[in-house]
């Protein structure tokens, strides 16, 4: 077994990171293919991981946005609608001038997913702008008489107005299609936003306290992201439901066996990396293809790709930027940030926007 104290990155700039006991059990573990429990087998090989990804397509219901809504599976066109206006979407929000910069003040990354969501849909009339309030997408009830709300919703008022996904749902005229326009709204803002805020959380954390004062550190803040990409990726497990199409790849993997991807633990392992504990933003100066790079799975391998993964980077680098101008200040007590248990991975602090 590697030793615990070694799991966790070296101290950044003053900061380090203290994850959750499960996920420090995860980095303790020596072998690449390891099983969990009794129904769960964990990988961080590189190879094995390709060939994973490549025995079988994703099934709808290992997909985070794609998955079933309104008693039906996604259709592709609709995917790819989504994903299009999406992408209108934030090119739009990049260009346009961020909020007020002391909506970056508070608990992050709660601050920075509500500070996104305000950047990008707050121009979306009601009741489709509350889709996407964390406030409301935090609780159930909210959330059912929002849907019932938008659902019922004519859009005749919003007229050239809103965002792209909201003409989505304006457009859709069935009841299916109007329910599952909403629930790809919801769950694309969601994805986005959270990823996001996320991915800019721990590359702030990493980059230290002092940052703002620091001319080198955002010389090249695409490279600090792919860093942070790799040592803190905020999509660190792929799941895939079961293991039948597998187990001619691994004796370990048996046809009834759930498999957990760890790029988490690939992305750190000596085999691959050097200094692979270490944030070292200048690995990826002058890297014309980071996903290329052998043993790196930011977004997943080729044909499970995250389906947002063109928007995540340019996204982060503007609100990253954000956050430096407004000379964002972290106020935590304590140099050791939690990393808690969570679908995606991201560091916990107190901040606060400077004059």
């Amino acid at each position: 077994m590697i030793p615990m104290e070694k799991t966790a990155p070296a101290v950044a700039h003053g900061h380090s990171v203290v994850y959750a006991p499960r996920i420090q059990e995860l980095l303790a573990r020596e072998d690449k293919v390891f099983r969990i429990d009794p129904r769960t087998v964990g990988i961080s090989d590189s190879h094995l991981m390709a060939e994973i990804v490549a025995a079988r397509p994703v099934v709808a219901a290992e997909r985070s946005v794609y998955k079933p809504a309104a008693g039906a599976e996604i259709p592709h066109d609709s995917a790819t609608r989504t994903i299009r206006a999406l992408g209108q979407d934030v090119m739009a929000g990049i260009q346009a001038p961020p909020p007020p910069a002391r909506g970056l003040s508070g608990a992050w990354p709660y601050a920075a997913t509500s500070y996104l969501r305000r950047w990008l849909f707050s121009s979306d009339p009601l009741p489709v702008s509350l889709l996407s309030k964390r406030g409301i997408t935090r609780s159930d009830t909210l959330s059912r008489l929002t849907d019932r709300a938008v659902t019922v919703w004519p859009g005749s008022d919003a007229n050239g107005k809103g965002t792209a996904l909201a003409e989505q749902i304006r457009d859709a005229s069935r009841g299916q299609d109007r329910q599952q326009a909403i629930a790809l709204y919801r769950r694309a803002t969601a994805t986005l936003c959270d990823g996001v805020a996320g991915l800019t959380s721990n590359a702030l954390w990493l980059m230290g306290p002092a940052a703002r004062d620091r001319e080198a550190d955002r010389a090249d803040l695409t490279a600090i992201l792919w860093e942070t990409l790799r040592l803190l990726p905020p999509a660190w497990m792929l799941f895939r439901n079961t293991g039948e199409a597998y187990t001619e790849l691994h004796p370990e993997i048996r046809p009834e066996d759930r498999v957990a991807l760890f790029p988490l633990l690939m992305h750190r392992h000596p085999d691959y990396w050097s200094g692979p504990l270490e944030f070292q933003p200048e690995r990826w100066i002058g890297v014309a293809d980071p996903e290329g790079t052998p043993a790196f799975m930011p977004f997943g391998f080729e044909g499970a790709r995250c389906w947002a993964k063109h928007l995540v980077v340019p996204l982060a680098e503007r609100l990253l930027t954000v956050a430096l101008d407004n000379r964002l200040v972290i106020r935590s007590p304590q140099q050791d940030a939690q990393v808690p248990l969570r679908s995606l991975l991201s560091v916990r602090f107190e901040a606060e926007a400077g004059a």
